[in-house]
């Protein structure tokens, strides 16, 4: 079987075959499926090359070198979420982005490690709340778990973090959007140290992307995407909703001052 062959039986480019063969490139569980019913694998030899790949496949894209070649991903973000049908997304220090005031979107940009440009700095935030459009698509769902701490995280002053807050108190209203809010003094039933969005598709499958300091992770494996559907489920259960989650914001608000801490 030539490699154009294989190519087109498994649906994917002959470039991409000859780069797997060279182990250039790590192939995806459906493309390792696909390359072995094509070649007449067994149904034993399709499993374990399957299993083997869940174990080591997870996509990492470095910030570093993500952003050589483009000025900001939020257009790399918004369509990945647009495929999505149901988004769900974690976060223990910072308001998510799309919950992000623009200003607040822009301090937290100018705090990245890898300094933004002006002028990309600006596309950036404008590319940010370009995604925020799809959380008025009735059709679609979203779910959000932040903790207090990351409420009270303030990357300005004190008058950033009150127009945060309103805007979060107004998106517990919309019918499509559900807000969870994680209270400092609940007590905990598990421990998740780094924020991660489940993103649902259509076609009932999941992927998890993890941002940490260096790379974005992004994970579609049955298994590992099961864990974090489980930490999800315990979050939850220590969030509080829609009147009490605007009552946490209302006790939240008059210790927002600007000056030292005493």
């Amino acid at each position: 079987m030539s490699g154009r062959d294989l190519a087109r039986r498994i649906g994917i480019s002959q470039s991409k075959v000859s780069r797997i063969e060279s182990s250039a490139t790590t192939p995806t569980v459906p493309a390792v499926r696909a390359w072995a019913q094509a070649v007449g694998a067994s149904a034993e030899t399709r499993d374990r090359l399957a299993a083997l790949t869940e174990e080591v496949f997870a996509e990492v894209q470095a910030w570093r070198v993500a952003l050589s070649t483009v000025g900001h991903l939020q257009a790399e973000i918004e369509r990945r979420e647009a495929a999505a049908e149901r988004v769900r997304v974690f976060q223990p220090s910072v308001v998510p982005g799309l919950l992000q005031t623009a200003e607040y979107a822009r301090r937290v940009f100018g705090l990245f490690h890898l300094p933004y440009a002006d002028d990309d700095l600006a596309k950036a935030v404008a590319g940010r709340l370009s995604r925020q459009l799809a959380l008025y698509e009735e059709d679609r769902r979203f779910g959000f778990l932040i903790t207090e701490a990351a409420l009270r995280w303030r990357p300005g002053p004190a008058r950033v973090l009150q127009a945060q807050l309103d805007r979060i108190s107004s998106l517990t209203t919309l019918d499509n959007v559900s807000i969870g809010l994680i209270p400092l003094d609940v007590e905990a039933i598990t421990i998740i140290s780094t924020g991660f969005d489940i993103l649902d598709g259509q076609d009932g499958s999941s992927l998890v992307t993890i941002e940490t300091r260096h790379a974005s992770l992004a994970i579609d494996t049955a298994a590992h995407v099961a864990e974090y559907e489980q930490a999800w489920s315990l979050l939850t259960e220590m969030a509080v909703f829609e009147e009490d989650a605007r009552a946490l914001l209302d006790r939240i608000r008059p210790s927002l001052v600007d000056g030292p801490v005493t």
